[in-house]
């Protein structure tokens, strides 16, 4: 099957202003591109294929503007949207850049800064709402720190919960049909960052009020900073019903976060991503329907052309990933190696219907006469397996 490498809003692709328009400043360089209007990236947007933009409030309205700049800005680009058919399907908060938030946000030490916060949130969501936003996702920088003296965590988490609480109190009350998402991300720029990966993030959740209203927001390059596989975290985040957004990009091994394209860092894993969110993986399961959404920086290298070829490489890997993926699934060789890995038996219960430990005890096939030293000479297959992905992936076959 021949899948088209042009996008269209069908596709769901969105990108954050924040990533487009990064004037590539960094802690050792200046910026070397100007700033990009949000109204020009819409547009931008859309001629590319893109379906959606995503914004923390500070993007889109300067920190501390004036109320009648904010409602300028905010009708340019209202109408900027209402122009292209361009949605806002996210909306994000900023808690890390003002030196006010050096310590954090929801979980500073500072007990006037957790109120400032909370109010800064509480806006932008109303805010989100009437953009049309779902997914309102935080990402808690700042929530963390360098020294262990510095930061009685256990209190830290008790006060990041009673933000969480509000905030879905909130969004339940004003009837806002809004879902929150947290942001995992071990390091960078705290030391060490509260909830680093998805299932410190899960684990919290759990302990919510109103837990049904928050999920997660993985990134590739945020799990794969701590080392661990992408694929896994986000199986796991749809086992648990929890992905509500997730962030592609690009990340070559535990280093800073690179913020590479999407496909231009562990490229084998996101095939694998890819065949996951499409399909729900080689042996099925949910797939995942939201946007496909890049939080990536372009090259500092780049001028403003080389940012508009970065959207465009970032579309064009998924899509190419895509049709890989599907050329994978339809592969009767493939499938073949897929039976004898016994891929798909991992679905079927291990315990026959109505059984139990008793009935298990008693059946002599389960232990007492299983050849376990035949079992254990069988192989899987599972190099043949994924050298057949190689290849699609390659293009090979």
């Amino acid at each position: 099957m021949t899948l088209t490498l042009t996008p269209t809003k069908a596709d769901r692709f969105s990108f954050g202003l924040w990533t487009i328009g990064w004037q590539a400043k960094d802690q050792f360089g200046d910026p070397t591109r100007g700033p990009l209007d949000a109204v020009e990236a819409v547009h931008r947007l859309d001629e590319l294929g893109a379906y959606g933009i995503t914004f923390h409030d500070d993007d889109l309205i300067p920190f501390g503007a004036a109320a009648a700049d904010r409602d300028k800005q905010l009708t340019r680009f209202r109408h900027a949207l209402d122009e292209t058919g361009i949605v806002v399907p996210m909306v994000t908060t900023n808690l890390f850049t003002h030196p006010v938030f050096k310590d954090g946000g929801f979980t500073s030490n500072d007990r006037s800064i957790r109120r400032y916060a909370i109010r800064k949130v509480l806006r932008n969501i109303e805010l989100a709402a009437e953009l049309g936003a779902e997914t309102f996702v935080l990402w808690g920088g700042r929530e963390g720190s360098e020294y262990d003296t510095a930061k009685d965590v256990q209190a830290a988490l008790d006060r990041y919960r009673e933000a969480m609480n509000l905030l879905t109190e909130f969004i339940t009350d004003r009837g806002y049909g809004i879902r929150l998402a947290l942001e995992p991300k071990p390091n960078e720029p705290r030391g060490d960052i509260l909830l680093p990966t998805v299932g410190h993030a899960l684990a919290f959740i759990s302990s919510l009020d109103r837990s049904e209203l928050v999920g997660v927001n993985p990134e590739v390059g945020h799990e794969q900073m701590a080392g661990l596989n992408f694929v896994h975290g986000v199986s796991q985040a749809l086992w648990h019903g929890k992905l509500f957004h997730i962030d592609l990009n690009g990340q070559r091994s535990i280093k800073f976060d690179q913020d590479l394209v999407f496909g231009h860092g562990d490229l084998f894993n996101a095939f694998g991503l890819v065949d996951l969110l499409e399909f729900g993986g080689p042996g099925g399961g949910p797939a995942y329907t939201g946007p496909r959404h890049f939080d990536y920086k372009p090259s500092r290298t780049e001028d403003y052309d080389g940012v508009w070829d970065s959207v465009r490489a970032n579309m064009r890997t998924y899509l190419l990933l895509k049709e890989r993926a599907t050329a994978f699934r339809s592969d009767p060789e493939v499938l073949q190696a897929l039976a004898h890995a016994k891929v798909g038996e991992l679905s079927q219960p291990t315990l026959n219907d109505g059984e139990g430990y008793a009935e298990l005890l008693v059946d002599r096939q389960a232990f007492e006469d299983f050849d376990v030293d035949a079992a254990g000479e069988k192989g899987y297959g599972f190099v043949r397996l994924n050298q057949l992905a190689l290849e699609h992936l390659t293009g090979a076959r």
